[in-house]
């Protein structure tokens, strides 16, 4: 799956001694400085080498649970007439990008998929018999977005992996609603994120209904309102009927947590922070990044867009649809915010660029730099994912972008390796030293030994 080359000498990661002038979120910062992204202009970003390897473990997470629940992968393009858009009332949303070919036809760059997959189902789908049906694909997405910020977390142009289910009826959404809802929760598990799953507004999706998953992180420009029993997006539950405000009280940070962050006149702006209850129990408002989001559509899109089937007496009805996205790049960067420490990032195991960095001390040609190379050989005949700093550097920096880059596992071999016939250990999260792996190990017994004790790690 991954290139072999993995030789810092070779490799490109432009690490950063300093972040971007502009850059406030952690995770901007860090992804920067770690060589993990470069922006090219507003809210257009690149994923160079490393940070593309921690983007596409998102995807191959993503992709075994869609598979596992029989959700079909294809692909849509981005580029699609503006027609259907127009059956649907979306063509005039202010975030959607519209354009015109050479012979006039109007077109626009798609920030979600509903129309496109509606419009083949429509043409595919007769019978009954044809469903229940669930599509996904992983694929660009572009937005109009008016204020792109925090790097990879809000911007024009991103990778999303969006799925549509397709039913008979609302008892049918339902199911195809859980099934999708169970998936998703395996995900986040796996990912390692710390997250929630609360009700959310439907927004311009439109539906019946909906539920976001939401990372916790200072750098959330998202609320969520929680109690016992209760979680919901704070602008949903403010519409709650047995919502009600209490005292607020004074903001330590003089930053509310309102929607928006009260940074721009919400509620409880002003140093004072809102507080709300729900009948006796009190809700906690924390701010949260949505990595994704799930709807019930029902045949809000079917309807305009002709998706019917005939049913078991030949009737003609309207194909009740569900549609569920996730954005890769906000879950890779909530859990650079989630996880990172005053040195670095710091991966959970499940999304780390590498599972080793393996750090050579010694120059060219000494004994140490030769047991460094051995060490390399050794881990990558194993299976090992490992990446070498073979670099002619000193031994600071080296340690240096190790942490920054935030590899589970850095191993270290040099003169002490030698001597104690030991490869030396340090785990990056806590930057705990571990015990020593042995430096003539066979490639089976080390690469057993480095997974027992990544397996080990969160």
């Amino acid at each position: 799956m991954w290139p072999a080359m993995t030789r810092l000498s070779e490799y490109l990661l432009p690490t950063e001694k300093q972040a971007p002038a502009d850059a406030e979120a952690v995770s901007h910062k860090l992804m920067v400085r770690a060589g993990l992204v470069r922006q090219m202009g507003a809210g257009m970003w690149t994923w160079l080498p490393a940070g593309w390897r921690v983007h596409q473990r998102v995807v191959g997470i993503i992709r075994e649970e869609m598979d596992a629940i029989g959700t079909q992968e294809m692909l849509m393009p981005v580029l699609q007439p503006a027609e259907p858009w127009r059956k649907t009332g979306r063509l005039e949303i202010e975030e959607l990008f519209k354009l015109s070919d050479r012979k006039g036809s109007e077109l626009v760059l798609a920030m979600t998929h509903e129309e496109a997959v509606t419009f083949h189902v429509a043409q595919t789908v007769r019978s009954y018999r044809d469903l229940p049906l669930s599509l996904y694909h992983f694929q660009v997405k572009e937005r109009d977005e008016p204020r792109p910020r925090a790097g990879v977390l809000r911007t024009r142009e991103f990778v999303m992996k969006d799925a549509y289910s397709f039913d008979r009826d609302a008892a049918g959404l339902a199911l195809s609603y859980e099934r999708q809802v169970g998936a998703y929760d395996r995900i986040m598990e796996r990912t390692g994120l710390r997250f929630y799953r609360v009700e959310g507004d439907v927004g311009m999706m439109g539906g019946l209904g909906a539920h976001e998953y939401m990372a916790p992180c200072p750098a959330g420009e998202d609320s969520v309102a929680l109690a016992e029993g209760y979680a919901a997006n704070l602008e949903v539950a403010l519409r709650h009927p047995e919502i009600r405000e209490l005292e607020p009280r004074p903001s330590d940070a003089g930053h509310s947590s309102a929607p928006g962050g009260g940074s721009e006149g919400g509620p409880g702006g002003g140093g004072r922070e809102p507080r709300y209850a729900l009948g006796d129990r009190e809700l906690t408002i924390e701010p949260a990044i949505e990595i994704a989001n799930i709807f019930k559509l029902g045949t809000r899109y079917s309807e305009p867009l002709g998706a019917n089937y005939l049913d078991e007496h030949g009737h003609e009805q309207p194909i009740w649809m569900g549609s569920y996205g996730i954005g890769p790049a906000r879950i890779v960067a909530a859990a650079v915010e989630q996880y990172a420490d005053e040195h670095g990032i710091s991966w959970p195991r499940a999304l780390a660029p590498f599972a080793v960095h393996l750090v050579a001390l010694g120059r060219p040609g000494t004994p140490e730099r030769a047991a460094a190379d051995g060490i390399y050989a050794t881990l990558r005949a194993g299976g090992v994912e490992v990446l070498y700093d073979d670099r002619d550097l000193g031994t600071g920096e080296k340690f240096a972008d190790a942490e920054l880059l935030g590899c589970p596992l850095r191993l270290t071999g040099g003169r002490r390796s030698l001597e104690s016939g030991e490869i030396e250990v340090q785990v990056r999260r806590g930057r705990q030293t571990a015990p020593g792996l042995p430096l003539g190990a066979d490639a089976e017994v080390l690469a057993r030994a480095v997974d027992e004790l990544c397996q080990s790690l969160p």
